[in-house]
Formats: C-alpha cells, structure tokens, sequence
C-alpha cells in the first residue's frame, strides 16, 4: 500500500505538499556527472534530482520500482522537487525522465484506487490534479525524455511537457488507455490530448484505449521525436537549448496564452471534479474490475 493503513492526510495539507511527508525531505546525495557544489544530486526516496546550475538545467528522474506507479508519495515528492527547482532562479529547463529501465511510467497507481475509502481517494484525486496543474503552466522549459512504457497517466505527465522525445524501442507503448481498465479519462486528461493531437485522433484514441508504437506515436504527433534509445537524454539537452534560446518572458507569456483556457476549465470545476471521481471508482462494478486486473498483475509476478 501507498499509505499505511489508518494514515489520513487532510485535504488543505494537499495545498502544502512537503506536509505529507516526514522522514522523506529533500536531501543532497552524490555529486553529478561534473562535481562541483551546483552539480550535486538531491531529492526524495521516489524522485531524483541531477542539477546542472552552470547550464540553467536539470534532469529530474523518476525512482519508485518497479514501474514507477504514481502513488501518493511520488505524487508528492515530486511536487516539492519541482517546486525546488520552480523557485530557484538559477534553473530556467527540466528534463524528466525515468531511473527505472524500461518502463517511463505506468501512470496512475491502482493500489490508491482499489479497496480504500471515500476520503483518500479524493486525497489522492487532488494529488493527480495538482500534479497536472503545476505542469501544465509551469514557467519552466519542461522536456520529456521517454525511456520506457509510457501508458495513462504516465502518458499525461509526458503531454504537459513542451516537448517530446521517445525511445526508439517496440516495448515503449504510449497512450491513454484507461477504457482498457473500465475507467473513462476525465476531461483534462482528453483536453490535453485534443490540444496534442487534435480532436479526431484523440476521440479514437481514448475510446479504444490505444497504445501506440513509437514510430506510431510519432506519426499522430504524440511525441516531437524518436531516437535510439541511448540517445534519448543527450537528445533532450539539445533541444532544451533550443527552448532555452528563447526569451524566458515572451516564451512563458506564450504558453500561458496556449494553455490557459484548458487550465481555467479544471479549476473552475475542480471541487466536482474530485466529487465525479470518488463517486465513480466507488462504485462496487469498477472496484470489481480493479480488483481483477490488481490480481492479474500480481500472478504474472508470480
């Protein structure tokens, strides 16, 4: 499990995210590639952060094995590392990316969705939003580096990035697959994807749950880039200097005009957006179906 059985977290503590965690602040570990002070790594259990403040960039890697699920914790956990990062004016670029082999992310974790109660999952909902919404708009060049599966909310993270680029491996499916499972994606989830890939493709996609090959996901414009998978970081930091050439303002001031709108439409509705979800994953029909595919999963491990 996620949290410890009895945990409750209140839901203005969501607000202040560093409050979920004890034991588990920022911490400073090995120094980068480079040494240096500027060059030392940090961050928390689930999330790793390798700075490179001469170069205005970091790489910010996910690290909770064996898929990194978004769990409560890592949901969290990277909020703070981002919002680190957000406030210190010495980094203008974040590259994210995975610390697991073979896999990006698998997205949503199941465990906080299947047999708890009403209060966490709208503890959790909040976290998921969050998460999306400090992306969406953030005043950071955000790109990502796509070194594994990348399924549902996985496949999220990676569109509110400004860029994408994608391992070249036929075992690195991409998409929104949610109907899959019995879950139908909430609005913002199909908002981001009609403002990636356009309306059509979108309306195909998420009602077939589809995940696409590389080459696939390029072709309908999920990602911006496919390359060899041992070029896929080195990739990244070049194209950030591309976006990085750009005046910070005038590009900021630019992405807020583009994605605005779509932001406004879940905060407005954010409150019934929760209520929507708790409502629908308590229903005993998606909890079955959950129970299920958790069961399936646990004998393939076996």
């Amino acid at each position: 499990m996620a949290l410890a059985a009895g945990t409750r977290v209140s839901s203005r503590a969501l607000l202040r995210p560093w409050a979920l965690l004890r034991g588990a602040t920022i911490r400073r570990t090995e120094p980068a590639a480079g040494g240096g002070d500027s060059a030392r790594r940090f961050g928390t259990q689930r999330v790793l952060v390798e700075p490179d403040a001469a170069a205005g960039v970091a790489v910010m890697k996910f690290k909770n094995p064996p898929v990194n699920s978004l769990s409560l914790e890592l949901l969290t956990e990277f909020i703070i590392s981002l919002e680190k990062l957000e406030n210190d004016k010495t980094f203008r670029g974040v590259i994210l990316t995975s610390d697991c082999p073979g896999v990006f992310s698998a997205g949503l974790d199941l465990r906080e969705m299947c047999g708890k109660n009403p209060a966490h999952y709208a503890e959790y909902w909040k976290a998921v939003q969050e998460l999306w919404l400090r992306l969406y708009l953030s005043n950071l060049v955000l790109i990502a580096a796509i070194n594994g599966a990348c399924p549902a909310g996985g496949c999220l993270i990676s569109l509110t990035c400004d860029y994408r680029i994608l391992a070249d491996n036929p075992k690195y499916l991409m998409g929104l697959n949610e109907t899959l499972l019995g879950i139908v994606a909430p609005f913002w989830f199909k908002d981001t994807l009609v403002n990636t890939i356009g309306h059509r493709a979108s309306e195909q996609a998420l009602q077939l749950g589809l995940l696409f090959l590389p080459a696939e996901a390029l072709q309908v414009g999920l990602v911006d880039q496919v390359v060899p998978e041992d070029q896929v970081l080195s990739t990244a930091l070049s194209v950030m200097a591309r976006w990085m050439a750009i005046p910070d303002h005038a590009r900021q001031l630019t992405k807020n005009m583009m994605r605005k709108t779509t932001v406004d439409r879940l905060v407005k509705q954010r409150d019934a957006d929760i209520q929507n979800f708790v409502s629908f994953i308590s229903r005993d029909s998606i909890q079955k179906s959950l129970q299920m595919y958790l069961e399936k999963l646990k004998q393939k491990k076996g």
